[in-house]
């Protein structure tokens, strides 16, 4: 399964080859995760077995400059938005804390702490990995060049497959 950002340009199925019906996809805004994105996680592994669970995020996104450019001009946008880039704040300052200055560093952080967060917020994600039933895996896709890089995982990571329906 994939939880990914919501940016048009991450097609799932096209970036890993996939047909419609052949991965259980979750999108959001800087792929952010309140409730009901660890809800349709769990329903993932739990119900339909997924083994894996892939956070997409990519180089340039829009929801963590929002933040960079909030925390840089001490403005949050109002509404939901505001909530969003909220939520993807605590990366950002994480990652001006370890040194970084650039947007893709950024990414990169937001990626591993989502990724970490899924797996210490939802019980039953952490006992599945830690069984070695799923493995919960943070990759960026690079838009230009359209690659992808893992940045952290839990768990064990599945081998590719030459079959794309295994």
């Amino acid at each position: 399964m994939l939880f990914g950002c919501s940016d048009s340009r991450l097609a799932a199925e096209i970036i890993f080859d996939r047909g419609l019906g052949d991965l259980f996809v979750v999108r959001t805004a800087g792929h952010v995760a309140g409730p009901e994105v660890l809800g349709s996680i769990e329903y993932g592994v739990s119900v339909l077995g997924a083994p894996l669970v892939v956070v997409l995020g990519h180089d340039s996104c829009g929801a963590v400059t929002a933040a960079s450019v909030a925390d840089r001009d001490g403005n949050v946008p109002v509404g939901y938005l505001g909530d969003v880039v909220e939520r993807v704040m605590p990366s950002v300052l994480s990652a001006r804390a370890a040194g970084h200055t650039d947007i893709d560093a950024f990414v990169r952080t937001h990626i591993r702490r989502t990724v970490d967060g899924l797996v210490g917020r939802s019980v039953l994600l952490a006992t599945e990995v830690a069984a070695g039933r799923c493995a919960v895996v943070g990759l960026s896709y690079r838009l230009a060049e359209s690659t992808v890089d893992m940045v952290n995982s839990h768990g064990p990571v599945p081998t590719v497959s030459d079959n794309p329906h295994q």
